[in-house]
Formats: C-alpha cells, sequence, structure tokens
C-alpha cells in the first residue's frame, strides 16, 4: 500500500512537472507548483503569456489517468472547493497578484497522446 502511494505521488510530481513544462512553452509564467495551503493544494500556479491583456493570473489542476474522459471526471465538485480554498490563501499571501482576475485551468494527461489544456475548466 505505501509502495502505491510513492508511485501515485511521483507520477503525480512527473505529471505537473510536464504540465508546468507545457504552459511554459505557450508563454506562461510559471509562480508556484505544489502550493500546500491549509485545505487545499494547487499543483501549479501561472501568470497568462505577455501577450494576453489583462494578465490573469491561472490556477492549474493537474489529472493524470488511464484516459482523458477519466481524467476530467476525476475532478470533483470537493477538489474544485479544495483548490479554490487554496487559491484565495495563495492571493491573500501575495497582495499584487491578489487583485489580478482568476481562471482555474485544467491540464489532462493519459497514458498515450498529448496533454490536454482546459482553459477556464470552471468558475469559482
Amino acid at each position: 500500500m505505501r509502495l502505491q502511494r510513492e508511485q501515485a505521488r511521483a507520477r503525480g510530481t512527473a505529471a505537473e512537472w510536464l504540465a508546468s513544462s507545457w504552459l511554459r512553452l505557450k508563454g506562461y509564467r510559471i509562480l508556484a507548483r505544489q502550493f500546500r495551503a491549509r485545505g487545499g493544494e494547487l499543483d501549479v500556479v501561472a501568470l497568462t503569456p505577455y501577450w494576453h491583456s489583462p494578465s490573469t493570473i491561472v490556477f492549474v489542476e493537474v489529472r493524470t489517468r488511464g484516459s482523458i474522459g477519466d481524467a476530467i471526471a476525476s475532478v470533483t465538485d470537493a477538489k474544485k472547493g479544495r483548490v479554490e480554498t487554496a487559491a484565495r490563501q495563495y492571493c491573500a499571501r501575495r497582495p499584487g497578484l491578489g487583485r489580478l482576475p482568476r481562471r482555474y485551468d485544467l491540464i489532462v494527461l493519459a497514458e498515450t497522446g498529448w496533454p490536454r489544456h482546459i482553459r477556464d475548466a470552471w468558475r469559482a
């Protein structure tokens, strides 16, 4: 059981690294990875590319499953709530960023194929 948890955590960390790299290639500026807060965690926090106006702070949930559909379905309302809670805490600790518009994105990875970036996956 412990080995399975460690393997799942390693897969998750690798997926978050891949998602961060994917976002960088698309022009996003990565502000944080694996930000832990009371009641939640943020996989990736980024700013939209400089050519997007206005700048938007993006909270990205990264999911990896056997299929894209399974990955998308794994993001429950409870998970969204935990991400939103952590996002509020992140912004409270960084007042300059707290004034920016916020967006919640999802990057899903399947066993085969390219990552899929779903912008504005949900609204708080």
